[in-house]
């Protein structure tokens, strides 16, 4: 495994309080770029969430460093294997949020739903009286999701608030005795959108723990609840049980996920469109578009890396 997949991946996230993130911010860059580490990570008052990658050595340096500020002694981090660097260059950024939810005084640190083991997830979300709720965007949700599970349709998580409080009574009406589970991909955006809930009132709040990757890798397929795949932001795309590689691949105009069925349409165009995507651009767009995939190929046939096949995105965006 390590020969085929040397690339170590490592997804990671902490809510913690940190008084000026700006001071952390140039020691973490070149200590990253000391280590050959590559990819994203985001700070912010509210604490740290990023992902990286590089070799076993650099990842562990890095994690070490970050686990020594104040509150990230328990920085939650998943690790994954890729066969070839995922992205393309190392970027640390300061935010107002590490995952931005766009309602002000929403603290993970102060308060927060029930934290459930993947173990025990099954059993909760088979509960009639449990309203499961996936805080992922829609098309992350459009290729796989737990049973059952209400999709909110949102674009981004900032929309996730607004559609809350629309759709609350509704949602409340299903029991007598509601009690709301939720889950993404990792477990950042859940884990803030049950801050949000209790903000809101609901008492009765539980997310996945270390999300669906944690779940996809420690249950079993015979016991899954979960269909089909989990996009991930990362070069693999999307991964399966035993957080096997998926079958999806990415629409380098749109930067969503796309199945072989959508790469049989006539509206697909490698690099250019996808059905998702082809009639939101221009003819312009296209061309643009064709001439990146142009110079992508042109460097695959020197044998270097492009950025327009990179994925630089932070954990969970």
């Amino acid at each position: 495994m390590t020969e085929q997949m040397p690339i170590l991946v490592a997804a990671l996230y902490r809510f913690a309080a940190f008084d000026m993130p700006e001071a952390l911010q140039f020691p973490l860059q070149r200590l990253c770029k000391q280590q050959g580490i590559k990819g994203t990570i985001l700070l912010a008052s509210e604490g740290v969430n990023g992902t990286i990658a590089g070799t076993e050595g650099g990842i562990a340096a890095i994690i070490d460093h970050i686990r020594r500020w104040p509150g990230c002694a328990e920085l939650d981090v998943k690790y994954s294997r890729a066969r070839e660097m995922p992205f393309y260059r190392m970027k640390v950024r300061l935010k107002q949020e590490i995952v931005t939810m766009g309602v002000a005084g929403i603290d993970p640190k102060r308060e927060v739903g029930t934290y459930v083991q993947p173990k025990d997830w099954n059993a909760l979300i088979a509960d009639p009286d449990t309203i499961l709720i996936d805080t992922r965007n829609d098309y992350e949700v459009g290729i796989g999701s737990f049973e059952g599970a209400v999709d909110p349709k949102t674009k981004s998580f900032r929309d996730f608030p607004a559609w809350f409080r629309e759709n609350r009574a509704a949602l409340t009406a299903r029991s007598n005795k509601p009690k709301f589970a939720m889950f993404c991909t990792g477990g950042i955006r859940c884990e803030k959108s049950t801050a949000f809930l209790k903000a809101e009132g609901i008492d009765d709040v539980y997310h996945l723990e270390g999300g669906i990757l944690r779940y996809l890798e420690t249950v079993s397929v015979d016991q899954s609840k979960w269909q089909g795949e989990c996009f991930v932001f990362d070069e693999r795309v999307s991964v399966k049980h035993g957080l096997e590689l998926g079958s999806m691949e990415l629409c380098h105009a749109c930067r969503q996920p796309i199945s072989t069925a959508d790469k049989a349409s006539l509206h697909y165009i490698t690099g250019v469109a996808c059905p998702r995507c082809f009639n939101q651009r221009s003819e312009a767009d296209r061309a643009r578009f064709a001439e990146r995939q142009k110079q992508i190929t042109l460097a695959k046939r020197r044998g270097k890396p492009h950025i327009g096949t990179k994925s630089c995105n932070s954990n969970d965006a």
